[in-house]
């Protein structure tokens, strides 16, 4: 079934009788509580609703549970759920869309349905789907795996659509700033330090500065270039950061004044910079799942840093550390004294606050490496910065 958006209910004219049509939708069961009885699409959204929230069965009736309680049951039949996700598809934008299956995935432990082609054609793509298909991939028969493959890149590719022109762009701008020179073009002038640099050169009677002394940027030419090292955390929990992970590795890895390399972690460590051209082989190369050792991630992406003052380390983790706590914290010390530029992200996703490790966070930022979430969207403006070598612009609140 092909998705469609909604068409709009009309509200009736009475807005009490409004008010208790809303009413009614939001408890369910049955309409003795409200006076309100549903009919025709309400009925069917109603119905909707209850198969996840109230236990009813697709097609069993509106909202009526069949022991009038709140347990969830969809039942365990891929072609009734690939029913009900067309239904929920019909009646519900996307965003809630997204949200009522993950909901069935996780209350219902219907995970196991997306071993099967049918149920995968019928779901809405999104992160979270991404996420529960690659902690799968082990066990997704052969008649699924293209299925699961093509939903993955469904995914990818929306994202890439969404990130990538920006994040060039953003990149773009910061590496051509980055070469300062005291000889710029007009085009080219930082007339905010040329300012600073020429405040002893101020005229009162003529309330101006002479610019002895031109501050600007030299155009990044290919030969100039920053090292970026993705340091991703591959544990289960981690599952929406390591999906963005994958496509902006992607992004700047096709940048050419940028030499990217991409690394997932869990208690072992796994380089996967050569497989950067395709973020859905990335996606199915990593192991979502096991413990996390950190220190030894750290370890070997240190063991790959030949620029320091040029290399940015980006660590992407929740900080839950199974390796060596002290020897993560001095190898963290140390790129920094060497001149990396070192960024901790707590996540990489649009899901708000995470859980962290709380300790870690602290201990790094009193290392000067302040631990924050960050959001897809802002990232590129993180990297920005890093590559200008200008205070982060960490969110408030962190």
């Amino acid at each position: 079934m092909t998705s469609t958006q909604p068409n709009p209910v009309q509200a009736p004219a009475d807005p009490a009788a409004e008010r208790l049509r809303r009413w009614r939708l939001v408890l369910g069961g049955e309409a003795d509580g409200t006076g309100c009885t549903l009919g025709g699409r309400d009925a069917a959204m109603d119905g909707a609703l209850a198969a996840l929230y109230r236990g009813t069965e697709p097609g069993q009736g509106q909202g009526q549970g069949r022991s009038g309680g709140r347990s969830a049951g969809l039942g365990g039949s891929a072609p009734q759920v690939a029913r009900w996700l067309g239904d929920i598809r019909e009646y519900f934008p996307t965003s809630v869309v997204q949200l009522m299956q993950q909901d069935a995935i996780t209350r219902l432990g219907l995970d196991r349905l997306l071993l099967e082609p049918e149920m995968l054609e019928a779901v809405e793509p999104d992160v979270h789907l991404v996420g529960t298909l690659l902690s799968l991939k082990h066990a997704l028969p052969e008649t699924t795996r293209e299925t699961a493959r093509a939903v993955v890149g469904k995914v990818v590719a929306e994202l890439e659509r969404r990130l990538a022109d920006r994040t060039r762009s953003t990149l773009g701008g910061a590496l051509d700033r980055s070469a300062k020179v005291n000889r710029p073009r007009h085009s080219d002038i930082d007339w905010g330090r040329t300012i600073r640099a020429n405040l002893k050169n101020y005229l009162p009677e003529h309330r101006t500065v002479v610019p002895e002394r031109l501050v600007g940027y030299a155009r990044a030419q290919r030969a100039v270039k920053k090292d970026v090292i993705l340091c991703i955390d591959q544990s289960g929990s981690m599952a929406a950061s390591v999906v963005h992970s994958a496509v902006f590795g992607a992004v700047l890895a096709s940048m050419h004044s940028l030499d990217t390399r991409l690394v997932v972690f869990d208690t072992s460590v796994v380089d996967l910079t050569e497989q950067l051209t395709d973020p859905v082989d990335v996606l199915f190369a990593t192991q979502l799942g096991g413990g996390t050792d950190i220190n030894r991630a750290l370890a070997y992406c240190q063991s790959k840093i030949t620029r320091p003052s040029e290399t940015i380390v980006v660590l992407i983790s929740d900080l839950y550390e199974g390796g060596i706590r002290n020897e993560m914290l001095k190898r963290v010390a140390a790129m920094k004294a060497s001149g990396v530029q070192f960024i901790a992200l707590l996540a990489l996703s649009d899901e708000g606050a995470p859980a962290y490790d709380h300790a870690h966070a602290a201990a790094l930022a009193a290392l000067g490496a302040p631990a924050f979430a960050c959001t897809p969207d802002a990232f590129p403006d993180i990297m920005a910065a890093a590559i200008e070598k200008r205070p982060l612009p960490v969110p408030a609140g962190h």
